[in-house]
């Protein structure tokens, strides 16, 4: 199986050189290859998909409902971007998608104080609440 394309819209690369992309669910799919596996944060259950999906029950700027279910989703998303096409989405693409993006950064290698940063500057706009700022550092940064 194949990764993303390093230039395809949405796509971050952690220093592993593994890449996720993030997407807001509520604009069109773009266009290209289709993901292999993918996370939706989501206050509701997703829609079906012809891949593979986990839901993480995540309402809109707040925190996800279960940790260990969220940290779980999130290590098996990194895990698989080592080999497939893997997406983190939310309804608009940022706060929940980017809150889940720096904890996958931790993940990789990336210092919880910098994750956040790390991801506004390879993917764009992310972390919209202090308490989604709190959970990269003080959650993400025990389960590595």
């Amino acid at each position: 199986m194949d990764t993303w394309e390093r230039e395809a819209a949405g796509v971050i690369s952690f220093p592993s050189g593994r890449r996720i992309r993030g997407r807001a669910l509520r604009r069109p799919l773009p266009a290209g290859p289709l993901p292999d596996f993918a996370v939706y944060l989501l206050g509701n259950r997703p829609a079906p998909t012809a891949w593979e999906q986990r839901w993480v029950r995540w309402p809109d700027f707040w925190l996800p409902a279960n940790t260990n279910d969220a940290m779980d989703a999130l290590r098996e998303a990194w895990d698989r971007a080592e080999s497939e096409r893997v997406e983190i989405a939310c309804l608009g693409g940022h706060g929940r998608t980017g809150t889940a993006l720096a904890c996958i950064a931790v993940m990789d290698g990336v210092p919880p104080e910098k994750a956040v940063s790390f991801v506004r500057d390879h993917y764009g706009p992310a972390v919209e609440t202090p308490w989604q700022d709190w959970y990269v550092r003080h959650v993400a940064g025990r389960i590595k």
